[in-house]
């Protein structure tokens, strides 16, 4: 479960709704494998998961549920593993903030595109 102060560290970036939406989603799936990881230390994957997501009163109300958040777990384990990897951390150990500056990163890098620095962009003549 994100905390308020996780919730507040997303929100307070300068980041478009839909990139902000989409840590939002990777933030609350981080918490969700630190949970389901419990001492283990490693990404939990398909029995742990589905076994974390079954003790989980929340869930309880919608059992036919749990097959499709174990489905997005396993794929948001995926590429926070590649954020670690980039990071140099072990992707359990990411932070909410390591997450922002990773979105940010990449949202600089798509205004920069191949051509370069944003600041060499030229309009069209008409």
């Amino acid at each position: 479960m994100l905390s308020e102060a996780d919730l507040s560290e997303l929100e307070s970036t300068l980041l478009p709704a839909l990139e902000r939406h989409h840590l939002r989603l990777l933030a609350h799936s981080l918490r969700c494998l630190q949970q389901a990881s419990g001492d283990v230390g490693s990404l939990p994957e398909g029995d742990q998961l589905t076994d974390w997501a079954r003790r989980q009163p929340n869930l309880a109300v919608d059992p036919t549920f749990i097959p499709v958040l174990v489905e997005q777990l396993g794929k948001a384990a995926l590429q926070l593993d590649a954020i670690g990897e980039e990071l140099g951390k072990p992707a359990l150990q990411l932070e909410i903030q390591d997450l922002v500056h990773w979105g940010q990163r990449q949202a600089d890098e798509r205004l920069q595109g191949p051509e370069g620095d944003i600041s060499d962009f030229k309009p069209p003549h008409n």
